[in-house]
């Protein structure tokens, strides 16, 4: 499954969402894919007042703000949706 997260640099936010995605990684195993938004001027005009944002695949866009138990849930989610298929 892979996961998006729609950051920037010097983003506290993005920052601490990171590391709770890489803790759930281990635990949920996902691909983990960060884009610039500040790199990619669509991404930037789409998520600019609203980082960190999540794309996971199999489930919807995740929006701040973000709790570890929130975005496992997600994970979970689009992990049962995935095996669906």
């Amino acid at each position: 499954m892979q996961v998006t997260l729609y950051s920037k640099p010097s983003c506290h936010l993005c920052s601490d969402l990171k590391v709770d995605l890489m803790i759930l990684q281990a635990e949920l195993g996902f691909a983990l894919l960060e884009r610039n938004i500040e790199e990619d001027a669509e991404d930037f005009a789409r998520f600019r007042y609203l980082i960190p944002v999540l794309d996971i695949a199999g489930g919807e866009l995740l929006y701040p703000p973000h709790t570890v138990d929130k975005v496992r849930r997600a994970l979970e989610v689009a992990q049962k949706n995935a095996n669906k298929f």
